[in-house]
């Protein structure tokens, strides 16, 4: 058997590996994770930069991949996590939610003008949450992770998750 990489350390990490459908989870998982990152970072061409990345390294690590301790979304959002991590410890200053975010849409010209204006009050309030806030926000608005994946993504409960969103959106409608 030839490799063009390093062999898989194990055949059970090569056996796991060989059985996902890698074109079918990136087709699937794309999108929550380009919105992910457009969420939490706002630039376009910073979002799809960070999400290349973060499927790159998918695919280099797929042999580490194990199904049994999580589900592909949950792997792939932990490897997105740390692309951010790594991107935001490349900046001087913290990048907060920015208001010209990209979106695409098929609505009125008011209806985009109303939409951007909303986008860019909730990017205001936002950029005074905590990090930890504006993360568990980007996860489950972003990239619609759900409470049980952001709690094993971010080693939280899955209740403590829930009441920090819960508190995290009632301070942004108290602000609103």
């Amino acid at each position: 058997m030839i490799f063009e990489e390093a062999p898989p350390t194990g055949l059970m990490e090569w056996a796991a590996s060989a059985e996902l459908d890698w074109d079918a989870l990136y087709t699937d998982q794309l999108p929550r994770v380009l919105n992910y990152f457009r969420f939490r970072f706002g630039r376009h061409v910073d979002a799809e930069e960070l999400t290349s990345r973060t499927f790159e390294k998918a695919w280099r690590a797929r042999n580490r991949y194990r199904e049994d301790l999580a589900g592909f979304s949950t792997w792939i959002f932990r490897i997105a996590h740390n692309v951010g991590m790594d991107y935001l410890r490349s900046q001087r200053n913290h990048l907060p939610i920015d208001a010209a975010m990209d979106n695409e849409s098929g609505k009125t010209p008011q209806g985009d003008a109303e939409h951007d204006s909303n986008l860019a009050r909730l990017t205001e309030l936002a950029a005074h949450l905590p990090q930890r806030e504006r993360e568990l926000i980007a996860l489950k608005y972003g990239a619609e992770m759900s409470h049980r994946d952001i709690a094993r993504l971010t080693s939280l409960s899955e209740s403590n998750v829930g009441v920090i969103l819960h508190r995290t959106v009632q301070t942004l409608r108290e602000r609103w």
